[in-house]
């Protein structure tokens, strides 16, 4: 039996891995969790899981669920996110928190040695070199949660490293893929939210729709499969059932297709290298759906795709800038404060005010990061 360590399981991710543990519940048991603001969903997962170990935001909440729980082990803020992490009767560490807050705690697990599936995009976007050092340095596996990146690593499975030619990452185009630049001045946050073909949280809902999402997968692309940029090309594929492809140097592509369903690649990654039946999930039938749709991405209609291209051929702090201010301009969108467009603004404004530290150390990175914040709720 696998234990479990779930950074934000009140989140999607986080709900869907639980599906995946209450499948299962012979191979899985889930030992410890951190929780955000959702304290009644918390409440049933202690109940029906019974975590070992349960992490909060704050200490009014540690305080509430502890005099509610007397046998679990509470603990909260920073530090108990980090104890979550490394909490030693676990196996393997699921990062599916928001934002950069999820860097730390991944360092610290992987020092532990436990085995990473990573859904936090921003962990590797915004110290890639560190994370992936850290890895080889204590012979750690990062298994990859993100629907196109799982698609690359199971496509690669006995495959050699020098015959790739490049990777294909599909993207589907967010809620706005059929308006054009012009028709996006004045869109609502509920427009955003309302993605087509995926059911998320706001925050990576609005980063699809701006395609800074699949930029995000781009650099974090890079630092899990050692690829150039110029080996990573991005295609607007509407219906979402091809996840991503490579293709090799004698032209062969090997893609990985299924319906979208986040619940697949969340599984392989706690199953690696075996697979298990998924029987809630809807079989992938072809001839019903008929046609896929394919087309080149527009880097001037998704700037924001561009912005993570420029930022991670970069490298150093700038990819660090690009998530800051992408986390703190979609933050000030959905609180009202600005147009949808104007986040690509403020982040270019971030990104072209910024003096790049190449190889930066964690501390660096913090303070970056920090600043980056503050300058970008300086411009609201």
């Amino acid at each position: 039996m696998k234990t479990i360590s779930l950074l934000g399981a009140t989140g999607s991710i986080g709900t869907q891995t639980m599906d995946i543990i209450r499948e299962h519940s012979e191979e899985f048991k889930l030992a410890a969790i951190s929780v955000g603001k959702n304290i009644d969903l918390t409440r049933k997962i202690i109940a029906e899981f019974q975590p070992e170990l349960v992490s909060v935001q704050t200490m009014a909440d540690y305080n509430t669920l502890k005099a509610e729980f007397p046998k679990n082990k509470f603990t909260f803020g920073e530090e108990g996110l980090i104890e979550a992490a490394v909490y030693d009767k676990s196996d393997i560490l699921v990062n599916a928190v928001l934002g950069s807050v999820g860097l730390n705690p991944t360092l610290q697990a992987i020092e532990c040695g436990k085995t990473i599936a990573i859904a936090n995009k921003e962990t590797l976007v915004t110290a890639g070199h560190l994370v992936i050092e850290a890895a080889k340095k204590n012979n750690v596996a990062l298994l990859p949660v993100d629907s196109e990146h799982s698609a690359i690593f199971q496509a690669l499975q006995g495959e050699k490293e020098k015959n790739i030619e490049r990777l294909i990452l599909t993207a589907s185009g967010g809620s706005f893929r059929d308006r054009a630049r012009s028709e996006l001045e004045k869109v609502t946050v509920e427009e955003a939210l309302n993605h087509p073909n995926w059911s998320m949280g706001a925050k990576i809902t609005i980063d699809s729709a701006t395609m800074m999402n699949k930029g995000l997968e781009v650099i974090e692309a890079h630092w899990l499969f050692s690829l150039s940029y110029e080996k990573i090309d991005v295609l607007l594929h509407k219906e979402s059932i091809i996840h991503s492809m490579v293709e090799f140097h004698d032209t062969s592509v090997i893609a990985q297709l299924g319906t979208p369903d986040m619940r697949v690649p969340i599984q392989f990654a706690l199953t690696y290298p075996d697979r298990l039946p998924l029987t809630t999930g809807n079989r992938l039938n072809l001839a019903q759906i008929g046609t896929l749709h394919f087309q080149e991405m527009d880097m001037e209609r998704f700037r924001c795709l561009k912005f993570a291209y420029e930022a991670g051929k970069i490298g150093g702090t700038m990819p660090t800038v690009l998530n800051a201010a992408n986390e703190a301009a979609v933050a000030a969108f959905l609180e009202g404060k600005i147009r949808f467009l104007q986040i690509e603004d403020l982040i270019e404004q971030a990104l072209s005010a910024h003096q790049t530290t190449k190889n930066p150390s964690l501390s660096v990175i913090q303070e970056v990061d920090k600043e980056t914040r503050q300058f970008v709720n300086s411009l609201l």
